[in-house]
């Protein structure tokens, strides 16, 4: 990998901790229902980066295809075979470089907030790019859940 950024990340009780390598695929915000219940906030800001640039550490739990820290409760990616979802709050330096590209469900946004410059805007969700079935969910880690 050319690019030799290196992010680290946590939960916030220190349980879960990630790295992620290189510059995200892309960067984006959404204000959809679940985003809003799963964080407590009108938004989510996200970035993904491609699977094999993300590593962790330490026991996860998951709601869906959501997994979080099972003692402090908080968020910290989203995982399948090609992609990890990280949130941007769990960094541990905030990403003052990485501004988002695109913002989702827009039609569910405050009217107290306005559309960002330069993003592209998508009702519902960012079309995919190829009209095959997402892969299924995995876990966050290889670590043994517990029941």
């Amino acid at each position: 990998m050319s690019d030799t950024t290196r992010r680290t990340g946590s939960c916030l009780c220190g349980g879960v901790h990630f790295v992620v390598n290189g510059q995200p695929s892309r960067v984006g915000l959404c204000h959809c229902k679940d985003c809003r219940k799963a964080g407590g906030s009108v938004y989510s800001a996200f970035a993904i980066w491609p699977r094999d640039a993300f590593e962790t550490s330490g026991e996860v739990a998951s709601y869906g295809t959501r997994s979080f820290c099972p003692t402090c409760g908080s968020r910290v990616a989203w995982v399948d075979d090609n992609e990890a979802e990280v949130m941007l709050g769990s960094l541990d330096v905030a990403p003052t470089d990485l501004a988002p590209q695109y913002e989702l469900w827009t039609g569910r946004r405050e009217t107290w907030l306005h559309a960002l410059p330069d993003a592209e805007q998508f009702e519902h969700d960012r079309p995919q790019a190829q009209d095959v079935d997402p892969p299924a969910p995995r876990p966050l880690s290889d670590a043994v859940a517990r029941d």
